[in-house]
């Protein structure tokens, strides 16, 4: 699968490099280009993200109310569902299809003179220095990885804070060590793999970074008509009332 998953994008690399003629600018270009096309499918996970931040509060009044009546819970939290037009699962697909394509990437960048040894303009092009770098197909030692742990570590800490849902207490310091953990785990990574790759993880994390200010966007647009919404709907039961 992973092999299907890094041909295309291969093959994608090899025509940029054709056009730039260095690996390591053509690197930074497919990541820019990924990174962008995912950007439909990462605001749509945004999105449903802030509704179900929008319908939490209500999610937890019916927990608590039929908390010894599981069959009824579960009813009336698909009612719920159903009269916010919310679907628990809309954000997953646009997580996988994202998940597929960054292992694409990964496959490709890891090993990419299995993808791009057949093509004579790039049999040596992995090779090539970049910056500091004397052979992109070698790992980076310091540099790369401290960057890319760097990166990791803000764009996760923006990205918890803006899909913050409002989650029990276990929960969110387990989210917070993560913060901690996962930069460290990229850097630790990124000093044993090839620096191509070390190159994708940092660009695509920094236009990540970028991206995540205008999620943000969306999100407070969102959680901003759910309150016009809600206050609309306690106007209408007052007068109701009345």
């Amino acid at each position: 699968m992973l092999r299907a998953l890094a041909w295309p994008l291969g093959i994608i690399l090899a025509i940029i490099y054709n056009y730039v003629g260095h690996y390591g600018l053509s690197l930074i270009i497919l990541t820019v280009i990924v990174r962008l096309a995912l950007y439909p499918l990462n605001a749509k996970q945004i999105k449903s993200t802030a509704r179900m931040t929008t319908i939490q509060p209500k999610i937890r009044e019916i927990q608590a109310k039929y908390a010894n009546d599981q069959e009824t819970l579960n009813q009336k939290t698909q009612e719920l569902y159903k009269e916010e037009k919310y679907s628990p699962m809309a954000g997953c697909l646009p997580m996988f299809i994202q998940m597929m394509v960054l292992m694409g990437l990964f496959e490709l960048l890891r090993h990419p003179a299995t993808y791009l040894g057949g093509k004579s303009s790039l049999m040596f092009a992995v090779h090539e220095s970049f910056l500091w770098i004397p052979d992109l197909s070698q790992p980076d030692q310091w540099v790369l990885p401290i960057l890319a742990g760097i990166t990791t570590y803000i764009s996760y800490t923006i990205s918890q804070k803006q899909t913050s849902t409002g989650g029990n207490e276990q929960s969110a310091a387990m989210m917070n060590s993560m913060k901690y953990i996962f930069p460290l785990m990229i850097l630790l990574m990124a000093r044993s793999y090839p620096a191509g790759l070390s190159i994708y993880w940092f660009f695509g994390t920094l236009v990540q970074i970028l991206l995540t200010f205008r999620y943000g966007v969306l999100r407070r647009k969102i959680l901003a008509e759910a309150l016009d919404k809600e206050d609309a709907r306690k106007a209408r039961r007052k007068m109701e009332r009345k």
